[in-house]
């Protein structure tokens, strides 16, 4: 079979053992060897993020999405008002998932790839006494922004607030302290920095934020936390489960725990750095300047002469797949993620590849 390198922030390309993990056989999820498998997740997720102490895991089938309206629809009581920073897409989806809720919000916009302003959160902080819960993204896959997290938490933290984070694609591939950083909701999935397969999504959250919000407004069916921790603390699960991407997840935490979080973060920072030294010799053009960009996604700047559609498809055709850039810059952008299974060897083939594409073109 042909192997395509994903250079696509997710799904990313997996090794041999976590793809094999998917033959472990048919389960049902009302087994107690489905209990064991999701109470090992479960642990192995505390134990790989070094936070087994004060936080607790979360699963729920589905995409990052998934976790991320968990999060949202449940952190938050009906008296309650979200403050959400905005610049990028995945910004604006939690703001998306607040409307749909009928929560509360305040959201503070800046344009995708603009670094959000402490004193303009401080300032809403203090103008909205009413605001429980303060959200942001941690990398912004728009533009491959890496958000001021630690800062944010401190202000959140100082004035009393929870703090919300999306991490689906910076969990395991960025640094994150969590007590520093001050998270109470750190929101994740397996097909991206993991290097799980998509089917399932998590909340790290606090265990005292479990506690908390016990009695809050049931929102949703699907997506009401409270219920699902409630469940999975006793070994069970409200509805039926992606019991094979359960399985990856295991594997791929177990490999995780292996290479560890900061040997991974390194192998990322290293094919980043690489990747960067190359696109800066091939005349490439950055989207952001290099001291926002996050540890495994680069936006680049389509030269001129040449369409996504068409890059795209000569890169294809040498079994590399590039990523488009969304809303206003999808015609004048493309993004190269480096999360995953890829070699040094592979990334040296992309460089090559690219090169004779654009200096050909």
């Amino acid at each position: 079979m042909k192997r395509y390198i994903l250079l696509n922030p997710g799904p990313v390309n997996v090794s041999t053992r976590v793809r094999d993990s998917l033959l472990r056989g048919d389960l049902c999820h009302r087994e107690q060897e489905f209990s064991d498998l999701m109470a090992d997740i479960r642990a192995k997720l505390l134990k790989v993020f070094d936070i087994e102490k004060d936080y607790t895991a979360v699963l729920i089938s589905g995409s990052g999405t998934a976790a991320l309206e968990m999060g949202v629809s449940s952190c938050i009581s009906d008296k309650g008002r979200m403050l959400v920073i905005e610049n990028g897409v995945y910004g604006e989806r939690i703001s998306k998932i607040a409307d749909v809720y009928n929560i509360p919000k305040q959201a503070i916009h800046y344009q995708w790839g603009e670094y959000s302003k402490l004193e303009d959160v401080e300032s809403a902080l203090k103008e909205h006494a009413d605001i429980e819960v303060v959200a942001m993204v941690h990398h912004e896959t728009t533009t491959g922004l890496l958000n001021p997290i630690q800062q944010v938490g401190e202000l959140a933290n100082r004035y009393g607030k929870k703090f919300l984070v999306d991490c689906i694609s910076s969990q395991a591939g960025e640094t994150i302290d969590f007590e520093k950083m001050h998270i109470d909701y750190s929101i994740g999935t397996a097909n991206k920095c993991i290097q799980g397969f998509p089917g399932v999504a998590f909340v790290l959250a606090r265990k005292t934020e479990m506690e908390r919000i016990r009695d809050f407004p049931q929102r949703s069916l699907y997506f009401h936390m409270a219920g699902h921790f409630t469940a999975q603390e006793k070994g069970d699960t409200l509805f039926t489960p992606a019991i094979q991407s359960h399985y990856a997840l295991d594997e791929a935490l177990d490999e995780l725990l292996e290479e560890t979080v900061t040997g991974r973060i390194a192998r990322y920072s290293k094919a980043s750095k690489f990747l960067r030294e190359g696109f800066t010799k091939l005349g490439l053009n950055f989207l952001i300047p290099p001291e926002q960009h996050s540890n495994t996604l680069t936006a680049l700047k389509l030269p001129n002469g040449i369409t996504y559609p068409w890059l795209h498809d000569r890169l294809k055709e040498k079994e590399f797949v590039i990523y488009a850039g969304q809303g206003a810059f999808n015609q004048s952008i493309f993004r190269i993620a480096n999360m995953g299974e890829i070699t040094m060897e592979e990334y040296q083939s992309l460089l090559t590849a690219l090169e004779e594409i654009v200096n050909g073109s």
